[in-house]
């Protein structure tokens, strides 16, 4: 029998094992010495490796997490790593009670108003691609940048709290995708479309689809200091109405460019009475797309001589003009892709083709070359250049069946997602045609990612795979199954799978992980009373003794203090009809003691961070005595932390 010293000493020096799947779980042991546990639960010393590998006992911090979208959830998910616990959701696009998010506070301005689209109020997203930030082309820990695919939406989240500052609507597309990357210092937000429409959301007929329909890349510029996007200093570039996919910003020598992959350059739209095949078939008849390969820096300095046409409040350059000026060139790519992904030392751009067997890499220096040249081999029909595909690729690499995304390590490997081998497939990009490896994934994994591998600097050890299905890996749960993260060990000379995740909301899409170091996150609102929205000291904010109840007409405001274990004032009194704003301010400044407040049968619910200050205003139209209380459980006297909230019958 082995000992507990001798299998942790393995896990250095050999790769471990996957074990098979097994309907039965092994039996519980509730104690007894290691050789015991792993005989009555039927343990494999491959399987006591890899629990070493990911066991973080209680206290003990993981080294990196990953913010990983919540897909139709609406929102963000936070997990540790090697842990793989899940640390928190971020809401987003969608209402979460627990954050007290979009149920009367300060969140719904963002949610509902600024997060409106086309002036209606919006409670679900699609969340896609997140982004975090970039100095020089390295994660900074300070911001996470977030799309919705559904509503065309792009969010801000303050890495200091992790908490939704701000969601900028797009006036100019219908759904988007290829979002939201940034530029290697985040001077940028990138937010591409996907499914083409006429810009600013007007009406045309599908007969009309190659003249009027087109998509968009949005440049939405961001004010770091702020931490807020500027949507008066951003802009946008017409595009054909292919549909944009996946996209990635240039770093190092390629910094100043971004690269969209695309799909639909049959421009397939409409079937019904039109005698034409469903997108699915009529979408794929080409044996290849366009790569976008989009110079910025060019079309920044062509908006500001003037070179706009002003569509639903935004500047956009034309497309005529981006085919003109070489700001916007096209390169054949496999069909159907659904990567672009730039190397970590920015000389390549790999794409995959769901539809192919290869990873295409295409070299930027000979993009830019023929791009200087002015070589234009032929046209797409929008006057467009297509350069010439094999003066751009450094070469293609056979993966296997349905290549998707790819990531990288500090090595000088890449791994890429095949959806249909599910297969993780590891393999050097700088030399094409060489040995890979492959290891199997449960079950069709879409997305994938590694420990800062979208980076100038990736930190190798960790992949994970998105994976799409789990059917038999989980105690079953209904036809509803949960989707599986696979955590993936790559520091050995061989790859390892080593826990399997249920992700139990939404599809999660794409996902970053970054060292948990970076993170700087803030223990209370310092000084109490802080308006987490501005970043200042709300106006409104009280003091002990100062709280009171004040009447103008009939406007009530209501300004409460909440600290272990009350509220003051701890009851008021409105009439039916009036319209009451309740100032909170947390007087708490003590690390994880957060307070609630809720008031029954009214649908208002806020989270009380230490030193927080909230504001809700909602209409007393429903006479009747209403508790409010404190929703998050505080001391030995959290029961005891209510009040009455008392509304006076209309005419009374």
């Amino acid at each position: 029998m082995k000992s507990p010293l001798l299998l942790l000493a393995l896990a250095a020096c050999a790769p471990s094992e996957q074990t098979t799947a097994s309907t039965t779980a092994p039996k519980s042991a509730a104690g007894g010495d290691l050789g015991s546990i792993m005989a009555a639960r039927g343990l494999s010393d491959a399987d006591v490796i890899n629990a070493a590998k990911t066991y973080t006992p209680s206290g003990v911090h993981d080294e990196y997490v990953i913010f990983a979208s919540g897909g139709h959830g609406g929102n963000m998910i936070a997990i540790g790593v090697p842990s793989m616990r899940i640390l928190k959701y971020i809401a987003v696009f969608g209402p979460e009670p627990w954050q007290g998010y979009g149920f009367g506070g300060l969140s719904d301005k963002v949610l509902y108003q600024d997060g409106a689209q086309g002036g209606k109020e919006i409670s679900w997203g699609d969340v896609h691609h997140p982004n975090l930030s970039e100095t020089a082309g390295d994660y900074d820990g300070e911001f996470l940048f977030v799309n919705d695919k559904a509503n065309a939406r792009v969010a801000v989240i303050d890495l200091a709290d992790l908490s939704t500052k701000q969601i900028v609507a797009n006036p100019l597309v219908m759904s988007d995708h290829g979002g939201a990357f940034v530029t290697p210092n985040t001077e940028y937000v990138v937010e591409t479309s996907q499914y083409a429409a006429p810009l600013g959301g007007g009406y045309a007929p599908l007969d009309s689809y190659n003249d009027t329909f087109r998509g968009a890349a949005t440049f939405w510029k961001f004010n770091r200091e702020a931490g807020r996007l500027d949507p008066a200093a951003s802009w946008a570039i017409e595009l054909p109405p292919y549909a944009q996919d996946l996209a990635d910003s240039g770093k190092l020598v390629s910094d100043g460019w971004v690269f969209i992959n695309s799909w639909n350059t049959e421009r397939s739209a409409g079937t019904e009475g039109k005698g034409k095949p469903f997108t699915e078939s009529g979408a794929s008849q080409n044996d290849t797309d366009y790569l976008h390969v989009i110079d910025y820096k060019k079309a920044e300095a062509l908006i500001a001589a003037g070179n706009f046409k002003m569509i639903a409040g935004m500047k956009v350059l034309p497309l005529e003009v981006a085919a003109k000026e070489r700001v916007l060139s096209f390169i054949a790519e496999p069909k159907s892709p659904h990567g672009c992904d730039v190397t970590p030392d920015g000389t390549g751009i790999v794409v995959g083709g769901k539809l192919d067997t290869h990873a295409t890499v295409f070299e930027f220096s000979k993009i830019k070359d023929q791009i200087t040249k002015g070589e234009c081999p032929s046209k797409d029909p929008y006057g467009v250049c297509v350069l010439d595909f094999q003066k751009s690729i450094r070469g293609q690499q056979q993966i296997g069946l349905g290549p998707l995304h790819t990531v990288f390590d500090n090595k000088g490997f890449a791994y890429t997602s095949v959806f249909l081998d599910s297969t993780v497939v590891k393999w050097d990009y700088n030399k094409l045609g060489g040995e890979t490896e492959a290891i199997s994934t449960q079950y069709n994994i879409g997305h994938i990612l590694s420990a800062e591998g979208d980076t100038v600097s990736p930190d190798g050890h960790w992949v994970v795979a998105m994976n799409k299905m789990a059917q038999d890996r989980f105690t079953p749960v209904g036809p509803l199954l949960p989707q599986n993260f696979q955590l993936i060990d790559i520091s050995g000379q061989n790859m390892s799978m080593v826990y399997d995740l249920p992700i139990p909301l939404g599809e999660p899409h794409y996902a970053q992980m970054i060292k948990a170091d970076k993170l700087k996150t803030l223990q209370a609102y310092i000084p109490a009373g802080t308006n987490p929205y501005t970043d200042k000291v709300s106006e409104h904010a009280v003091a002990a003794g100062a709280e009171r109840t004040e009447r103008k007409g009939k406007k009530v405001d209501v300004y409460m203090s909440v600290i272990r274990s009350h509220f003051a004032p701890d009851f008021f009194e409105v009439e039916q009809g009036d319209e009451v704003t309740i100032h909170l301010t947390s007087l708490e400044q003590a690390y994880d003691q957060t307070h609630g407040f809720s008031i029954d049968m009214y649908n208002v619910n806020v989270s009380m961070e230490p030193g927080k200050y909230e504001e809700i205003t909602f209409k007393a139209d429903r006479s009747g005595v209403f508790p409010f209380y404190c929703t998050e459980f505080c001391s030995a006297l959290h029961l005891e932390m209510m009040g009455y909230l008392l509304v006076k019958p209309k005419g009374s």
